[in-house]
């Protein structure tokens, strides 16, 4: 009987320890299959993410991501929200300009953010229509931002709102669009959405005139555009080149570069720009639009978006020069594309009021920017105003040097769909030029040396 119970005993014991044993093993293998569904699920996740970072998707879908900058280089997905206790970056603008072959939106913030665009095309069973969309990470709208209406034929309307609590979505509704554009620029930044297509109808105010903002000077006499028929008196017959857009760098706020004794970079090229403005209207015929005529600050994006508006033929930005090296003399005349020295990258940096770092990211862009650029006919606009700028200039001032025709990323050139060239008048950092450069005199000739070299380019277009 005391043996029965022994073995009795003994096998409760071990049933125990087997329950407790297998109990153990599900415990685990239950622990083992939680860890497989997360790593399957993170692996879904991946894969959804690398997706996303495909250019284009199933349903019509088209999906770009900005790098750091915005460059517009694609990253893996991350996560849109602000890092913790980061101030979310502010949506303070939205604006648009229709242009004869796109429409371009501008979206400013208070600082960098990254951003993601995707195009999402209208199927026969949907009844929203085409449309772009932009997502702003770490952003936040801002008072008074609100959406647009542009009915222009390539796009219907532009709305913004908040679509997370650190994500502002901005929506772009399009009636007609080929393909589209979208880059950054900085100081301040902005992100800019060119959507491009073929109009139902041509915009129908083309030569309307550009109304510049009111200025805080006293306001230099307008040049305003005309029809396109050449003055009565003009001996010249402009042939193709109807209208020119000339623009005088910076202005407003941005003074450009400032030479040793206060000389500012804005006001000489004004004046040189209205000079400039007047003789290709009174000598050669030319219809003139200016981007500004007064003491106003015009965004880069705007410049080259007024051109296009306008219908013009050429392209002529005025400017000043200014190196660290006070020694540095001499003039010459840029075009767009990629910058193949040190020194053209600093200056394309100057000019564009960013760094070099930031050139960089808009070199590894520029080739989708240069779609409808004019390369050819721009550098050979150059080189025609570099050798009349420097006959005209070196006449009077023999100690001229010529720097030569140069090619560089210069953000004021981006977008121009006609011939478009940046005009360094001077050194303005170098003491004696600073001083050509106040005196009248100077002023008039470099603006008539930019217009012999106007009417060579268009001598040699018939």
């Amino acid at each position: 009987m005391m043996r029965s119970t022994l073995t009795y005993g003994f096998l409760l014991v071990l049933m125990s320890w087997s329950l407790l044993f297998v109990a153990d093993i599900h415990a685990k293998e239950g622990t083992a299959s939680k860890k497989g569904t997360v790593t399957k699920e993170a692996a879904r996740k991946k894969t959804s993410a690398a997706r996303v970072t495909t250019t284009k998707k199933a349903g019509g879908a088209e999906t770009r991501k900005s790098a750091p900058g915005g460059a517009g280089t694609a990253k893996p997905a991350e996560s849109n929200g602000a890092a913790a206790g980061e101030a979310l970056a502010l949506i303070t603008d939205v604006r648009y300009w229709s242009n004869p072959d796109y429409t371009r939106v501008v979206i400013t913030l208070d600082r960098e953010v990254r951003f993601e665009s995707n195009q999402i095309k209208q199927h026969v069973s949907d009844a929203n229509p085409s449309r772009i969309y932009i997502d702003l990470n770490a952003s936040r709208l801002g008072p008074g931002v609100k959406d647009l209406s542009v009915g222009d034929g390539l796009l219907k309307t532009a709305r913004v709102g908040q679509y997370r609590a650190d994500v502002v979505r901005v929506v772009l509704d399009v009636e007609n669009v080929k393909d589209y554009k979208v880059f950054p620029l900085s100081d301040p930044f902005r992100i800019i959405i060119d959507v491009k297509g073929v109009r139902p109808l041509e915009i129908s105010r083309l030569t309307e005139q550009i109304q510049p903002a009111p200025a805080v000077a006293a306001e230099p006499k307008k040049i305003e555009p005309r029809e396109d028929k050449p003055r009565a008196g003009a001996r010249f017959k402009p042939g193709k080149i109807r209208r020119i857009v000339v623009d005088p760098g910076h202005g407003g706020h941005d003074p450009g570069a400032v030479g040793a004794h206060g000389t500012q970079e804005k006001n000489v090229v004004l004046a040189i720009g209205l000079n400039l403005a007047e003789k290709l209207r009174d000598e050669l015929g030319i219809d003139v639009v200016m981007t500004r005529s007064t003491d106003v600050f015009i965004p880069l994006e705007e410049r080259t978006a007024i051109a296009n508006k306008v219908n013009a033929d050429l392209f002529v930005s005025i400017h000043a020069n200014a190196s660290l090296n006070r020694g540095a003399s001499g003039i010459e005349t840029y075009y767009l594309n990629l910058a193949k020295t040190e020194k053209a990258a600093q200056l394309a940096a100057r000019e564009n009021g960013t760094s070099l770092e930031k050139v960089s990211l808009l070199q590894a862009i520029l080739f989708d920017l240069m779609a409808n650029y004019k390369l050819n006919d721009s550098a050979h606009l150059a080189e025609e105003v570099q050798k009349a700028l420097y006959r005209k200039l070196q006449g009077h001032y023999p100690s001229t040097k010529n720097l030569g025709v140069k090619q560089g990323p210069f953000y004021v050139l981006v977008g121009a769909t006609m011939p478009s060239i940046l005009v360094e008048t001077a050194f303005i950092s170098n003491e004696a030029e600073e001083e050509r450069l106040r005196d009248s005199s100077y002023q008039e000739r470099a603006a008539e040396g930019v217009l012999e070299g106007i009417k060579a380019y268009i001598s040699s277009l018939k």
